[in-house]
Order: C-alpha cells, then structure tokens, then sequence
C-alpha cells in the first residue's frame, strides 16, 4: 500500500500551481488589484508588543462617551432591532440638518443627508454614484488610500495629482495643475480638507475655484470633510458648503467616527442635492440595506449633545500637536509642517529612503507606530504618518523615544 502511495506521488507533475491559483484567476481584475494596506502591515506586525505606543491608525485614545452608549442601550432595550429607514431614521437626518445650520450659519433641510454603515460606505457609494468602468476621478495625494482604491473597485481611475513639499510653505496644492489634470473621462474630482494625512487644509478661495470650475465642467465634487472641526485655526476648516448653492453638483461624505470617537461604531453619512434621494436611497438599500436603529439612537445623541465632547477633543489634539512638534523639530534629521487641520504629522526622515520597511523598524527599535507614506500614494513615499489623537503625556513619551532613535 505504502509503495502504491509513493509511486502515484511521484508520477504527479512537479510544476503544479499554488493552491487557490486558478479560484484568483477568475475574480475581477479591479478586485485582485485592490492594493494592500502598508498601514495595517505595520499594526499587524506591532499591535501585541509590550509598552508599544500606537500611532499608526487614524483614530484616538477616548472610548465613545457613555451618553452615546447610553443611547444605544435605551434602544436596544426598547427592541428596536427591526429594519428601519434606508435613508437614515427622521430624529438623525433631522440632527444633522441642526448640527450643519449651526456650523455655516444657514438653513439645511434634512431631505439633504442620508446614513450610511461608516465614512467608508459614504466614500464608496458617492464614487459609485458618478463614476464608473472607463471614468476617472481626480485626486490629489498624498491621500488615504481607501479613495483611490474605491475608485478602482467602481472600475474607474484615480488620477492623482501631487501636492507639492517645501520647508518654507509647507504643503500646496497647484489648484491650476489640479484642474489641468482633469479630461473629457474625468467625472469628479474628491478633495479631502483638512487632509489625511498632511494636514494641508484648503482656502476659501481655492474651494472657490475648484467649483467654478466644477459648475463649468459639469464635473461632481466628493468632499471629504471628514477633519472639518479638527482645525487649529477656528471653529471649523473652510467648507464647500461656505461657498455652495442647494443644487451644486457637490456630494458631502463624512463620519461619527472622528467627532465622536466612534471608529467601531461604522455610522456615516453622506450630504446631498435632495434630487439625488431616490438614487442614494437604492444604493444604500443594495449595499447594507440600512443602519441598524440602534447606532443611530447612538448618533442622534452623539450630533444634538457632542458639541463640548468635540471641544475636548480638538483642544487635546491641538496640545498633543505641539508636543510632538516640538520634540521632532529640534533633530536635524526631521523634515515637516506644522499642521493646520486633522490629528496627523505626516514627517520625513533624512537618510531613510525606503519608508516602507522604516515602519517596521521603528516598532523593533523605537517601540512606536507610525504609518508609511508609502500607504498615501507617490507624493508621501518619502514621509511617515503619525496620529497625535491621544493625551499629550503619551505624546511626550513617543516624542522622547523618536528623539531618542533620531539621535543614534
């Protein structure tokens, strides 16, 4: 029996492919060519390391604030775990109608916002919503790769147009290369202000020329706003919707994410012209069908009572900034800008080229976690991304421990 075995083994052609080969070979190319996550290598490779300090991910160190849990817990013990409005239930929609009308000083109508299962979904059904297979969508990078990617799962391109580093100015965006970049394929262009990950946030003039020549084209805006109130500047970033017409051709995508330190939670929305309704609805109803009630008993809560949580937060971020600028400023060695808006430090190193692999090595041999530019596109290959959503001490060990590093 055994020598049987052997035989038959050895008659088995040696050039066989890998297991699961030929089950690829048959899923779409937009599917197999969705790139890999260079941020969540470096946390796999990290996250279990005794005293590690993480700062690879985009989110912060507060837990959701009991009030929103609370809300969540009446919920589920009044049994609302049915199916429920696809756009969104009316008390949501109608808090975020109240939340923008005191933020820009102007009437909203809640037919404007729909809910949707994370800030991701938002992006994802906005993209699928204007672009398609031979469309592109025009982005400028460095950006958070899940843009691009979303792009090229709908079977369209990103087209990506470089902001530009100097040590003088900082980031820039050349809004004329900007708009040069767009063609007779082009169906929007996304602009994330305050941007992940460099911080750069967009005047009211250049969001000005942006949708004149929008309007012109004919082309839709995705406007990731996501960073809005983490802004050091004010209350608030400049807004497209400072500038916006009821009827623009602008689609608003955004999280409970940030604000409110729901990361886990996945509740988003997506701002709109009401004609759009019918259309989003669907799109929401064949993805996920619907936010469960729940969460979003959780989001009202978090939009109508959050406003001095978000206070606490941005005030945080704002002290974690300047403690960790501070402490990589002084190394000859760092290169970056103080950032005007969102929670990150995107920084480079002099001497270290390949970013990638530096990720890792910083856990080995600073104990921190940082995100390669490598994840943001071209235009971020030589920097790193570091999130400074967390309370300023843990920022000031971090800071010590790259200092320390830099200084070998």
């Amino acid at each position: 029996m055994n020598g049987r075995y052997k035989l038959r083994m050895s008659a088995l052609p040696t050039d066989l492919p890998e297991p699961g080969t030929q089950l690829l070979s048959t899923l779409r190319q937009e599917a197999l060519a969705a790139p890999d996550s260079g941020i969540v290598e470096v946390m796999n490779y990290g996250r279990e390391r005794p005293g590690m300090i993480p700062l690879w991910a985009g989110e912060g160190d507060l837990p959701t604030p009991g009030f929103i849990c609370e809300a969540a817990a009446r919920s589920l013990a009044a049994g609302e775990t049915f199916y429920t409005w696809q756009r969104g239930i009316p008390p949501l929609r109608e808090a975020l109608a109240r939340y923008h009308q005191h933020l820009y000083g102007r009437d909203f109508s809640a037919e404007r916002f729909f809910v949707t299962g994370s800030g991701m979904q938002a992006i994802q059904i906005a993209i699928a919503a204007v672009a398609g297979t031979g469309d592109e969508v025009v982005i400028p990078t460095p950006a958070w790769p899940n843009c691009a990617a979303a792009t090229g799962l709908a079977g369209a391109t990103a087209v990506h147009v470089p902001m530009h580093f100097t040590d003088n100015a900082g980031w820039r965006l050349d809004i004329d290369e900007l708009l040069a970049a767009t063609g007779e394929k082009t169906k929007a262009i996304f602009l994330n202000s305050p941007s992940n990950p460099t911080g750069w946030t967009a005047t009211r003039e250049e969001l000005q020329a942006i949708l004149d020549f929008a309007r012109k084209r004919q082309l839709w805006i995705i406007a990731d706003e996501v960073y809005n109130r983490f802004f050091f500047a004010g209350e608030r970033a400049p807004s497209f919707y400072d500038i916006a017409r009821d009827d623009d051709p602008i689609l608003f995508v955004n999280t409970f994410s940030k604000n409110w330190a729901m990361t886990g939670w996945r509740v988003g929305w997506i701002g709109a012209p009401p004609a759009l309704g019918r259309v989003l609805e669907n799109l929401i109803q064949y993805s996920t069908s619907g936010v469960a009630v729940f969460m979003q008993r959780a989001a009202t809560v978090a939009v109508d009572e959050g406003e001095p949580f978000i206070a606490e937060q941005v005030e945080r971020a704002r002290q974690s900034r300047d403690v960790i600028c501070g402490a990589l400023q002084s190394s000859p060695r760092t290169r970056f800008t103080w950032p005007d808006g969102a929670f990150y430090l995107f920084f480079s190193i002099k001497g270290e080229e390949e970013t990638g692999k530096l990720g890792l090595r910083l856990v080995d041999e600073a104990n921190v976690g940082v995100a390669p530019g490598t994840a943001f596109g071209a235009a971020g290959e030589a920097f790193m991304r570091l999130c400074f959503a967390r309370k300023p001490e843990d920022m000031a060990e971090a800071g010590r421990q790259l200092a320390n590093w830099l200084a070998r």
